[in-house]
């Protein structure tokens, strides 16, 4: 891997029950505390950016095997969900692949194994996993 440097800021206003910005060069969003944490729940919570940064990987990786076969992909959606508890943290990818209706049998099972390896290239993801979060994939491919 490359060399990468990124800087990210971070300001908060309101103590407990007020809200912040997280901005970095492509992403400025509102962070907050979880109401049910005693937060105003006025922003996006630390778990939600954890889980969007995994699924944004996921989904970049994705992309980038699925054009390195070459597949006629007409449409890619990728929905994640995380269940947190005391014991475990797991992440699922639910991808959604389609592909164009003239697509090939072969087509539609390498698109199928690319939801894995995209998992297994994900660096934030393979991190998380250094880490004892549980990724899951459950994908599927169909056509349009």
């Amino acid at each position: 891997m490359a060399d990468m440097k990124i800087n990210v800021n971070a300001v908060w206003d309101g103590g407990v029950k007020g809200n912040g910005t997280l901005k970095a060069e492509y992403l400025d969003t509102k962070i907050a505390i979880p109401a049910f944490l005693g937060g105003s729940g006025n922003g996006a919570n630390p778990k939600e950016i954890l889980v969007s940064s995994v699924t944004a990987c996921y989904t970049a990786s994705l992309t980038f095997v699925l054009a390195s076969r070459n597949l006629p992909v007409a449409e890619l959606t990728v929905n994640s969900e995380a269940n947190i508890s005391d014991n475990e943290y797991k992440i699922i990818h639910y991808p959604h692949i389609v592909l164009s209706k003239d697509a090939t049998e072969e087509q539609i099972q390498s698109a199928q194994r690319a939801t894995e390896a995209a998992d297994k290239g994900c660096e934030v993801g393979n991190l998380l996993k250094k880490a004892d979060v549980k990724i899951e994939i459950q994908g599927k491919v169909s056509l349009k």
